[in-house]
C-alpha cells in the first residue's frame, strides 16, 4: 500500500533535482548591454560580463541567471582594469587609499618601484626617509618591500598594487650613496637582495639612470642585477641613462642589458627630450624593433604628454649629489662649487642629462615644494623667479634646492606632439603616469602636480584614439590591459576571460578624455562609470564606494605560489611574446 506514494516521493524529488541542476548560475554581479572590448585587440563585440567570487564566470551574448548586483551599460564599452606601467602612489595611497586620479580613469593595477622601491630598506634608510618625507607624513613600519605591499593592502586600498625592487635602493642598502663601485662581495650581496624581493614577488628589478645615486651604477652592475631578475622570472625595466642627447646610446645599453642577462627589458617613459633631439624618433624605433626581430623580448611605456616631470637634480650634475641630499646642498653652499655646478648647467653639450638645458628657465615650471615659505612659488616657472629675485636662472635653481632640503618638483616642457602621437601608436607600447594617485582635496592641495596624475590614461582614449585616430580602441584597450600584465608574467589578469580576476572597467568611448592642464592639473577626467577591483565594486556611477578591494599582486617567483621561487636562469621561465 506504501508503494505508489514511495515512488511518487521519488519522482518528485528526482524532479526537484533535475531542476536545481538546470537553473542558471547566480551572480554577485552581471554588467549587461555592453561594447566587450576583451583586452585581446580583437573586434569588440555586444554581450554580458559576468562575474562570481571575484573572478571572471562569464564573458558572452547574454549571461543566463540572475545577480545580486546588475549593471546596465547601456552599449557603452566594458574593458579589463587598466595597468599603470609606472606609478609613484607608494605614498598618496597611504594618505588616501581610493587612488582617485587613477580610479576615475579605470585603471585597477599601480606598478611601483622606477628606480627606487620601498624596501628593501635598512634602519639608515629608514632615518633618511622620515627625514626627508614632503607633504605626506608616515610611519615606516616594514622593512622588506614585501612587508610594504602587504601593510598597504591591510591597511585598506581601492586598487591592486605591484613594484619592482629598485636598482638605486638595493645599491644604497648595501654602498650608500656615494659614487662608489661596488667590491665583488658587495655585489653579491645586491643580488641577494634581488633574489629574496623576487621570490617575495617583486616583478623585476627596476633602474633611474639620470638621478644620483642610481647614475653611478655601471653596465656590468645592472647586468648582474637583471640576470637575477631574470631567472626569478622577472623582467629588467629603466628610466633609461639618457632620454636626449643621448637617447640611442642609452637603448643600446638597456639592450645589451637584457641580452647578456637573458631578462626582458622595458624602456620606462620612452620620449625624445629637448627640440634637437626630436629627430631620433625613426632611429630609436629603428633599434628596438631590430633587437625584437632578433628574439629580444624589448618593450616600452609612455605617458600621453608633451611634458615630463622630475626634479631640479636633472638641471645638476651627479658629482655634486654624491652622497645624498644633504649632501648636495651642504656643497652647493661652497661659492667655489656653486661655480662649478652652474657652469656645467649652462654648457651647451653637458656630460650629464640636463634636462633643464633643453627645457630652458622659461619651460620649467614649480609645482612641489618641501618648505611652506616656498610654497607661494607654486605655479610660477624658474625664469619667473629668478627675474624677482634678480638673479640668474641657474642661481635661482640652486637656491630653490637649498632653502626647501629637496630636490624641488617642477615640470619641464620637452617633447615634440607629433613625437608622442606616433608613439601612442606603436604595438609594442604601453602607458604609464608617473605620477600619484591623489585627489583634489586635503594633503595633495599642498603642491601642485602634471596633469597626467589625472589624465594620462583617459587622454589616450579620448584624445589619441577618438580624436586623433592613431589607433583603434581595441588596440588601446589591449595595450592598456591584456599585453602590461603579458609583460609583467601576471598570468590571471588582464583579460576579459573565464576564470581571471575580475577587474573590470565600464567606460564611455564617446566622452572619456582627460581635463587637467598645467595650470590646473587636478582635475578628474571624465567617462568612466564603474570599476570592479577583484570582483568588487569600487567605482559605482562615477563615484567611490569606499570599498576597499584592492590586493598586493606578485610576480612569479613569488615562494606563495605552488611553483615559485628563483630557477637556474632565464631561460628556464616560458616567456609570453
Amino acid at each position: 500500500m506504501y508503494r505508489p506514494a514511495v515512488l511518487a516521493l521519488t519522482a518528485a524529488l528526482l524532479a526537484s533535482t533535475a531542476s536545481l541542476a538546470a537553473s542558471p548560475p547566480a551572480y554577485d554581479v552581471v554588467i549587461r548591454n555592453a561594447q566587450i572590448y576583451d583586452g585581446s585587440g580583437g573586434a569588440p563585440f555586444k554581450g554580458d560580463v559576468a562575474i562570481g567570487e571575484g573572478r571572471i564566470a562569464y564573458v558572452g551574448p547574454h549571461a543566463p541567471g540572475s545577480a545580486r548586483t546588475t549593471i546596465d551599460a547601456g552599449g557603452k564599452a566594458v574593458s579589463p582594469g587598466f595597468i599603470n606601467m609606472l606609478s609613484w602612489a607608494t605614498d598618496s595611497l597611504i594618505a588616501d587609499g581610493r587612488g582617485l586620479s587613477d580610479l576615475k580613469q579605470g585603471v585597477t593595477l599601480e606598478v611601483m618601484g622606477e628606480g627606487t622601491s620601498m624596501g628593501p630598506l635598512s634602519p639608515a634608510m629608514k632615518l633618511l626617509e622620515a627625514q626627508r618625507m614632503g607633504d605626506i607624513k608616515y610611519p615606516i613600519e616594514w622593512t622588506t618591500l614585501d612587508q610594504y605591499l602587504t601593510w598597504l593592502e591591510k591597511r585598506g586600498i581601492a586598487v591592486n598594487v605591484a613594484s619592482f625592487i629598485g636598482a638605486a635602493t638595493v645599491r644604497e642598502h648595501v654602498l650608500g650613496e656615494g659614487d662608489v663601485d661596488p667590491t665583488p662581495e658587495q655585489l653579491l650581496a645586491m643580488r641577494k637582495l634581488v633574489v629574496e624581493a623576487m621570490e617575495d614577488g617583486a616583478l623585476g628589478v627596476g633602474s633611474s639612470l639620470i638621478y644620483a645615486p642610481a647614475s653611478y651604477a655601471e653596465t656590468p652592475e645592472l647586468t648582474a642585477l637583471a640576470t637575477e631578475a631574470g631567472r626569478c622570472g622577472g623582467i629588467y625595466i629603466s628610466h633609461m641613462r639618457s632620454e636626449a642627447d643621448r637617447l640611442l646610446e642609452a637603448i643600446d645599453e638597456l639592450i645589451e642589458i637584457s641580452r647578456v642577462s637573458g631578462a626582458p627589458a622595458e624602456i620606462y617613459h620612452l620620449k625624445q627630450a629637448g627640440r634637437a633631439n626630436w629627430d631620433k624618433l625613426d632611429p630609436a624605433i629603428a633599434r628596438i624593433e631590430a633587437a625584437r626581430a632578433k628574439g629580444q623580448r624589448i618593450t616600452a611605456d609612455m605617458y600621453s604628454y608633451t611634458a615630463g616631470s622630475t626634479g631640479l637634480d636633472a638641471a645638476m650634475p651627479p658629482w655634486v649629489q654624491a652622497g645624498g641630499v644633504e649632501q648636495w646642498i651642504a656643497q652647493m653652499k661652497d661659492p667655489v662649487v656653486r661655480a662649478k655646478v652652474i657652469a656645467e648647467m649652462r654648457q651647451e653639450k653637458p656630460s650629464f642629462e640636463n634636462l633643464y638645458r633643453h627645457a630652458g628657465a622659461d619651460g620649467t615650471l614649480l609645482v612641489g615644494f618641501k618648505n611652506p615659505a616656498l610654497k607661494g612659488l607654486t605655479g610660477k616657472t624658474l625664469a619667473e623667479v629668478a627675474k624677482a629675485r634678480g638673479i640668474s636662472p641657474e642661481d635661482a635653481a640652486i637656491d630653490l634646492v637649498i632653502e626647501d632640503g629637496s630636490r624641488v618638483q617642477v615640470v619641464y616642457f620637452l617633447m615634440s606632439e607629433e613625437n608622442v602621437a606616433r608613439q601612442t601608436a606603436l604595438p609594442w607600447m604601453s602607458f604609464g603616469s608617473d605620477a600619484s594617485a591623489q585627489a583634489p582635496e586635503g594633503v595633495f592641495l599642498k603642491s601642485s602636480t602634471h596633469p597626467r596624475a589625472y589624465g594620462n590614461f583617459a587622454r589616450v582614449l579620448g584624445k589619441y584614439v577618438r580624436k586623433e585616430e592613431t589607433t583603434s580602441l581595441a588596440d588601446a584597450v589591449r595595450r592598456l590591459s591584456a599585453f602590461p600584465a603579458q609583460n609583467l608574467g601576471l598570468t590571471d589578469r588582464g583579460l576579459l576571460k573565464v576564470g581571471y580576476h575580475a577587474d573590470v572597467v565600464v567606460f564611455d568611448p564617446k566622452t572619456i578624455g582627460d581635463r587637467g592642464t598645467y595650470e590646473k592639473p587636478q582635475q578628474f577626467a571624465t567617462g568612466v562609470s564603474h570599476v570592479l577591483v577583484n570582483g568588487k565594486l569600487v567605482l559605482a556611477d562615477g563615484e567611490p564606494t569606499g570599498v576597499a578591494a584592492g590586493q598586493a599582486v606578485r610576480g612569479r617567483a613569488w615562494k606563495g605560489w605552488a611553483e615559485g621561487g628563483c630557477k637556474l636562469t632565464a631561460k628556464d621561465w616560458s616567456w609570453a611574446w
